[in-house]
């Protein structure tokens, strides 16, 4: 039924994609880097996102790449022995920070064996025309990708949620990464605070108009020791249920471009500090509620885009 999956998936997987791409199985390796955030630094705004824990871990900040990346890689290679790795720059923004800076710890990592490429999480904002001639280069040498948080494209929900950048600001990014053949993947957050089920898909639509490559999906999460937590006590605001979130999800799924890959449907937030919604820890029985929702509609991605 659906051309871009070799499995029951009803949607455009990233195994699929890697798979076609480099014939075998492709792991990512999570990275923190120790790099802050212009919305925690005081250059945009202080605190973060509400959402947000406000920095890396103590047991990062006391290991270095090569020590967790060595770790990660032995638990990979575990279940994936000829597995090819990428390494995943996930904590923060990573490319806030000056450009020798990114270019020490972005190539001490393509230099270890069997790294065919690197993903890098970053903010929309934290791209200047320096990084992005480096960035340039980098995408000329080795597989790479951008990954640009937007959460949401309403405005209303955005100043809320503490972002401190506009959707003009993501736009422009987007345009200036494609101009430069960079690939680039879109996290957006479902179930923020007043948020409508279509205010939730209009994000999908506007999204389908850009020149992206993939998309990851997230569940809000409400964790400890955040703006969100304090906000959730004192005002507590609709959580979706996992029902809700499914169908929200399939809607989302069917409306999106069939060629925009899906490397994410959900969350997996540490359960020592998660708060609501405990329904979220049971990843798999998310995954497959969406399966199963899919396949009772007879749908698949892309079926009811405009």
């Amino acid at each position: 039924m659906f051309k871009y999956s070799n499995t029951n998936k009803r949607y455009y997987t990233l195994d699929y994609y890697y798979k076609q791409m480099f014939n075998t199985k492709v792991a990512k390796i999570n990275l923190d880097a120790n790099f802050t955030c212009p919305n925690i630094d005081g250059t945009k705004g202080y605190g973060g996102c509400i959402y947000c824990l406000n920095g890396s871990s103590d047991y990062y900040k006391n290991n270095d790449l090569i020590s967790q990346f060595n770790e990660r890689k032995e638990i990979m290679l575990k279940k994936w022995p000829s597995a090819k790795l990428i390494g995943y720059f996930q904590a923060n923004s990573n490319t806030y920070a000056p450009v020798n800076e990114l270019k020490e710890k972005y190539e001490l990592i393509l230099k270890q064996d069997n790294v065919i490429g690197l993903s890098i999480a970053t903010r929309a904002d934290c791209i200047s025309d320096e990084c992005l001639e480096y960035l340039s280069e980098l995408n000329k040498k080795t597989f790479l990708t951008i990954e640009l948080g937007l959460q949401t494209i309403h405005e209303k929900t955005s100043k809320l949620i503490n972002r401190c950048h506009d959707l003009n600001c993501f736009e422009e990014c987007v345009n200036k990464l494609r101009k430069n053949n960079i690939n680039i993947v879109v996290h957006i957050i479902n179930g923020l605070p007043y948020e409508t089920k279509e205010m939730m898909i209009e994000t999908i639509k506007y999204l389908n108009k850009l020149d992206i490559q993939g998309i990851k999906i997230h569940m809000l999460s409400i964790v400890k020791n955040t703006a969100l937590e304090r906000i959730y006590q004192k005002d507590p605001f609709k959580i979706l249920t996992k029902d809700e979130y499914i169908n929200i999800v399939c809607d989302q799924i069917e409306h999106l471009n069939e060629n925009i890959i899906i490397h994410r449907l959900t969350g997996d937030p540490l359960k020592e500090n998660l708060i609501e919604p405990q329904w979220i820890t049971k990843k798999i029985d998310v995954l497959n509620g969406i399966d199963k929702e899919l396949k009772r509609r007879n749908s698949y991605q892309g079926q009811k885009k405009a």
